[in-house]
């Protein structure tokens, strides 16, 4: 079944407007998708990280959970599914607090990023068939020496710097 996507203008204003996610390589010209990114930090300050499978662009590679919000979802909405479908946690809209956003004007996608403060352990996570294959609690340290390293997505742990500042780094 194929995947739709509304599109907006770079106010996150809706345009009434929505494209197939096979095409979103070519995603007009000042209009833009939401995309959601999910920092997830346990009660010992761990955050989580699931690994990319391999036959997905960016494959074998570490990352925070994320997607595309689908047509007629709200971005939060969007966040709390895709939490669930990568990771088995399921977290209520409540427990999820805004962050910021960064829009990305040459690929269309306008990221929401929101924070995950949970009370979960690798035994609580589930891993979605064809998406990820494995997952990790780790320390903000070891995801910088993970990026440095280029096992973690690179642009990923730059937004996550930009977005989450203080707070990231806070949870040594």
């Amino acid at each position: 079944m194929p995947e739709f996507w509304d599109l907006y203008d770079r106010r996150l204003m809706p345009l009434n407007e929505t494209i197939e996610r096979n095409d979103s390589m070519k995603m007009p010209k000042g209009k833009f998708h939401v995309v959601v990114n999910i920092l997830s930090i346990n009660k010992e300050g761990k955050i989580l990280i699931t690994k990319r499978h391999p036959d997905k662009p960016y494959g074998n590679m570490w990352e925070i959970s994320g997607g595309s919000v689908l047509s007629g979802e709200r971005p939060l909405d969007g966040a709390v599914r895709e939490l669930f479908e990568e990771t088995g946690l399921k977290a209520a809209a409540d427990e999820l607090s805004y962050m910021g956003q960064i829009i990305r004007e040459r690929s269309g996608c306008i990221h929401n990023f929101y924070l995950y403060e949970g009370d979960f352990n690798e035994n609580d996570i589930t891993l979605q068939e064809g998406e990820t294959v494995d997952t990790k609690l780790v320390t903000p340290k070891e995801i910088e020496q993970m990026s440095q390293n280029s096992e973690f997505l690179d642009f990923a742990f730059n937004r996550m710097r930009a977005v989450y500042g203080d707070l990231f780094f806070y949870h040594k």
